[in-house]
């Protein structure tokens, strides 16, 4: 299948464009041929290439996600191609097919030839975007509803079994639903700062020097903080340390929950007031991020 402007007109991500500005595009792609059940890019991977697939069919895999299945005419990964994010999900050949490539430094030279064509691809792109995240905000407030939906059905009947004549079931059940209860509380909520609100952790005994930015944290809440693997941290571990964030340090102590290759989960001990605030805000911020207005 040889692709035509006429066949990217109907996608989102072409929408913008004029004919000779799809032409233009068409004509710095290169035809790549991949072998049924070979991998294009694994999650993880730093992309270095924009693609649509030409012919055949690419599975898109992500962590539990249902998969996805590309066709002919659809883009592979483009968000990651075109911003270097690393890929958030595997791309396997269900049989054999051909993309349409060119390396992101071409395609960056052409988009510095022509303005108008840059102008009118990342238009798009930014709908497209736009559009996605307005999708997940939809997917998030139906999750967030039925959460509090459940923790009230939870703490009501709890509030039922301890107020009905005791069982063998009574205690295991109030224990149960106290468990459910504490671990959908805020303090669980979790973000993960970024390069322009990063946040470090110096921990005592770890060899971090004082005035070191210290471990960067990958996960962050009220209760909790997540680091990457470290083999001197291990589960059961009380630490000390110094929580490092854009507007300031606070100390830090709690127990390390987990250790192992996918990094060490520290539970915090409780923050005073005035550090409390200063993690809620930096939280806050956060979570302001992820909002279009």
């Amino acid at each position: 299948m040889t692709l035509a402007a006429a066949d990217l007109r109907h996608l989102p991500l072409f929408r913008s464009l004029s004919d000779d500005q799809l032409k233009a595009l068409l004509a710095a792609l290169s035809p790549r041929k991949i072998a049924r059940g070979q991998v294009l890019f694994s999650a993880g991977d730093i992309p270095s290439a924009f693609q649509i697939l030409s012919q055949g069919e690419v599975e898109l895999v992500e962590g539990s996600e249902p998969r996805i299945v590309l066709r002919p005419g659809a883009p592979i990964g483009e968000l990651g191609a075109l911003t270097g994010l690393p890929r958030n999900a595997t791309a396997t050949a269900l049989t054999d097919v051909t993309v349409l490539e060119v390396k992101t430094d071409s395609l960056m030279k052409l988009f510095m030839k022509s303005s108008d064509l840059a102008f009118s691809f990342y238009k798009s792109l930014l709908e497209v975007v736009s559009e996605k995240v307005n999708r997940d905000k939809l997917r998030m407030d139906d999750m967030r509803r039925n959460i509090i939906r459940t923790q009230k059905a939870m703490k009501e009947l709890r509030e039922l079994v301890l107020s009905a004549e005791e069982t063998t079931i009574s205690q295991p059940l109030c224990d149960k639903l106290d468990d459910l209860i504490e671990h959908n509380r805020r303090s669980h909520y979790r973000v993960v700062p970024l390069e322009s609100h990063p946040a470090f952790v110096r921990i005592e005994g770890n060899g971090a020097k004082p005035g070191s930015a210290g471990l960067p944290i990958v996960e962050l809440s009220e209760g909790f903080l997540k680091i990457g693997p470290e083999p001197k941290l291990e589960s059961g571990m009380e630490v000390v340390g110094v929580l490092k964030l854009p507007k300031g340090e606070l100390p830090v102590s709690g127990r390390v929950e987990r250790s192992g290759p996918d990094g060490v989960l520290v539970k915090l001990d409780t923050l005073i007031d005035q550090y409390a605030a200063s993690m809620r805000g930096y939280i806050v911020e956060l979570q302001m991020l992820d909002f279009v207005v």
